[in-house]
């Protein structure tokens, strides 16, 4: 979120986003603040991105043969994470805080073919996540992956706030409803720095 009206927002969250065929994620952002619990209504404080020095730029995964350039993502006019408009580009949430974790968005396929997340489910525990931050390579680890439907989606678990440095990736995932034109579940990628 950028803008003169930067600071904290609080969001409905909606728990399924709007997607066109090949989403990328279909899931909300919230990230709460340290002490906040999560809630039933799922409101969320959003604050502002965090230091421009250390925003990512880039993120390779050697082990699917990823590697894509990062397009900021904020929030879209329905409350959800905004998607990367270009399918063969990953996008990273740039709604967090600073104590939040790293949220990396990316389409799993398109109406033409794979996108650029499309073997993010082959990845595996101790598979690595390099991200580019200026003129540094930061190395995750991945430390597991799940599978969830929309419906309950962990919202505050891959956005919220966090001490560790972590990362998450996210997909679409599950069986395609042609009626809703979008994916039953996400595929969350969970790497720590290591």
């Amino acid at each position: 979120m950028r803008g003169p009206d930067r600071g904290i927002r609080t969001l409905l969250i909606p728990v399924a986003a709007l997607l066109l065929a090949g989403c990328a994620a279909g899931i909300p952002p919230a990230v709460p603040p340290a002490s906040s619990p999560p809630t039933g209504d799922l409101r969320a404080s959003i604050t502002d991105a965090g230091d421009p020095r250390t925003e990512p730029v880039a993120v390779r995964i050697p082990a699917i043969g990823v590697d894509s350039p990062l397009d900021p993502l904020g929030i879209a006019a329905d409350g959800t994470a905004e998607v990367p408009v270009d399918h063969a580009r990953a996008g990273w949430f740039a709604g967090g805080g600073r104590s939040s974790a790293t949220v990396l968005l990316g389409h799993v396929d398109s109406r033409s073919g794979p996108a650029v997340f499309f073997r993010l489910r082959e990845v595996a525990p101790g598979d690595a996540v390099e991200v580019v931050r200026g003129g540094t390579v930061d190395r995750y680890v991945v430390e597991r992956t799940e599978q969830v439907s929309k419906d309950a989606f962990p919202t505050f678990a891959v956005f919220g706030a966090t001490a560790d440095d972590v990362v998450r990736l996210v997909t679409c995932a599950g069986d395609f409803d042609r009626g809703a034109r979008s994916y039953t579940d996400n595929l969350v990628v969970h790497a720590r720095r290591g």
